[in-house]
């Protein structure tokens, strides 16, 4: 048996459990890269990479269901990597099946996304569809996102940065992913140890300041969202497959209109949002299946009542 620190799996030599990693940044993403890198580099995993060929941020749980799917194997130091023309949800679902690689993996993980996942983004969050698509298989998994800050105009970046804010670097994919290490190696003991829990997976984000966060904090989904609305704009912009953008001229045949940020909407409640922002990484238990509320589950069972006592 091999000797580690409070944070390793001990394993026996020839018996490394399997990670498979996914993602919705496409399977150059640096997210994904550094904690292929970072899982790599324990020595611990065999490390398994079946992730999307392009970017796939925002797809949520869709699937493709009509066309074959095209792979293929491409170089990740360390790591069996296939790049899919398809979606996370299609990646976890091939990448469990036992029709890519020889066996299923022990773990999934989806990530590390390029921006936060909480409150309503989760619904959205491809990220996320990957670690639930992997549980409604019944392997365990988890979806990571860091909180990346830095995509705003000028003006507003460098009023945040003079309150304090901190601009995010490739480099802190690296340190989100090392972060995160106890909490996978916590996870595959459980795992090991057929202690842990089916029907759920986690969702874990990663702050800002990922070096001096605060610790681990167990949160809920909150109802942190972005309002969005349309513009019209005079140009169909398209983003092409290596992330760069193209314009294609409108013609009089076609109206345009384009995704803006309307508002921010902040849950202040005891969430996952507001605790991520105080600078804790926040870990989520989310189920596959998504039931009403406790309130609207009683309503309608009055309502439903009521319509059946009308018809006889």
């Amino acid at each position: 048996m091999e000797e580690g620190n409070k944070n390793d799996i001990v394993i026996s030599v020839g018996q490394r459990p399997t990670i498979m990693v996914t993602n919705d940044d496409g399977i150059g993403a640096p997210g994904l890269q550094a904690l292929v890198h970072v899982l790599v580099s324990t020595h611990h995993f065999n490390v398994l990479v079946c992730a999307p060929d392009q970017e796939m941020s925002a797809v949520s749980h869709s699937v493709t269901w009509v066309h074959p799917l095209s792979v293929k194997q491409v170089d990740i130091d360390g790591a069996t990597a296939f790049a899919v023309s398809g979606t996370p949800a299609d990646c976890a679902s091939l990448g469990v099946s036992k029709a890519l690689f020889p066996s299923i993996p022990d773990l999934v993980i989806s990530g590390i996304n390029k921006g936060s996942n909480c409150g309503y983004h989760i619904i959205y969050s491809g990220t996320v569809a990957g670690a639930r698509e992997a549980c409604l298989n019944g392997v365990p998994s988890l979806s990571i996102s860091y909180n990346w800050y830095g995509e705003y105009s000028k003006e507003k970046m460098e009023k945040e940065l003079s309150d304090g804010g901190k601009k995010s670097d490739v480099h802190d994919f690296k340190l989100a992913a090392e972060a995160c290490l106890p909490l996978i190696t916590a996870v595959m003991s459980e795992i090991r140890n057929n202690t842990y829990p089916q029907g759920c997976f986690l969702n874990i984000d990663l702050p800002t300041n990922v070096a001096d966060h605060k610790g681990f904090k167990l949160t809920k989904q909150g109802k942190s969202s972005i309002k969005l609305g349309w513009k019209q704009v005079t140009s169909n912009m398209q983003r092409s497959k290596i992330g760069t953008v193209t314009d294609t001229a409108a013609s009089q045949e076609h109206l345009f209109f384009s995704r803006e940020i309307r508002r921010p909407q902040v849950d202040e409640g005891d969430s996952d949002y507001r605790f991520l922002q105080e600078g804790y990484i926040t870990v989520t238990p989310l189920g596959a299946l998504s039931p009403a509320e406790t309130g609207p589950q009683a309503y309608f069972q009055t309502w439903l009542s009521s319509v059946v006592d009308t018809q006889l």
